[in-house]
């Protein structure tokens, strides 16, 4: 990241992956109850903020299917400016590399790092709760980028609580189709009850020899993104046949995202390399922290 008194530019906007997703229950709203852990990646969008003298939030690039009024950092920055008051404008531009409806949470953490970004650029000095709190409004994965730590979540995903993960290396793999986290979300066939579990008990399974995190639990929606999308199901067969990674393979989020952990870097790539020539992947290391993390306290 490069900064100066008028612009903050490189700045990372990681991707997540959900090592497991239980969906525990459905509130009388419509609204999903979960528990899952998400992990940081050291992939995703890159964002450049410039900051105006007129007061005006612009998006200076063009993003398929996404009118600038309706992206998540255009609607992060106006909501961040209404809550302070700031006369204070920014120009926002993005290079996108993760893909949408892919379970990344690519337009969720772009928010966040504008909010984290702004936080700086405006010097503002939101606390990073109150940052956590408006980032809800934009999303249910928002909070957990502002949170900036790989977490246990609850709720919908914002009751969040820091864990330390193993420092691992991932292949990800991203068929070409688009999933609408509303239309799994509304399948009658999702399994909307499995039992809760504890940190603890996620922290004791971690803790045993060989016990990586992404061998715990599931992904409820997997089941019923598989059956509806021939090309997720593909990669999840095609998971199961190298040996080399260290846990079974999974869906991140309600997809299309496929990955697995490997040992090392060089592993994962050497898997990579395995992948049919067409389709979408990438090869990603864990991160701790979000890049922005200091940007608020």
């Amino acid at each position: 990241m490069t900064e100066t008194q008028d612009s903050l530019r490189d700045c990372l906007a990681p991707a997540k992956l959900n090592l497991f997703l239980h969906i525990t229950g459905r509130r009388p709203n419509g609204y999903h109850d979960l528990q899952t852990v998400f992990q940081l990646l050291d992939w995703g969008d890159t964002l450049h903020f410039t900051r105006r003298l007129d007061g005006r939030i612009t998006r200076t690039t063009e993003v398929d299917g996404v009118p600038a009024e309706h992206d998540l950092t255009v609607r992060a920055a106006t909501l961040l400016k209404q809550h302070t008051g700031t006369s204070e404008g920014v120009e926002i531009d993005i290079e996108k590399r993760l893909p949408m409806g892919a379970g990344l949470g690519g337009g969720s953490s772009d928010a966040a790092t504008t909010l984290l970004a702004l936080n700086r650029l405006w010097k503002l000095n939101v606390p990073r709760e109150e940052l956590q709190a408006l980032a809800l409004k934009l999303g249910a994965d928002v909070p957990f980028f502002v949170f900036g730590k790989n977490a246990f979540a609850e709720g919908v995903g914002e009751a969040l609580e820091a864990v330390q993960l193993p420092p691992r290396h991932f292949l990800v793999v991203t068929p070409r189709v688009h999933v609408p986290t509303a239309e799994i979300f509304s399948e009658k066939s999702l399994t909307r009850d499995t039992k809760t579990c504890t940190i603890a008990v996620f922290l004791a399974q971690q803790a045993t020899q060989n016990g990586w995190p992404d061998s715990f639990g599931h992904n409820d929606m997997q089941a019923v993104v598989a059956g509806k999308y021939a090309e997720v199901a593909q990669v999840l067969e095609w998971f199961g046949n190298i040996s080399s990674s260290i846990a079974p393979a999974r869906m991140t989020g309600s997809g299309a995202s496929v990955f697995a952990a490997f040992a090392s870097r060089a592993e994962a790539e050497a898997a990579q390399a395995q992948l049919p020539a067409d389709w979408r992947s990438a090869v990603a290391s864990s991160l701790d922290k979000h890049p922005l993390f200091a940007f608020a306290a």
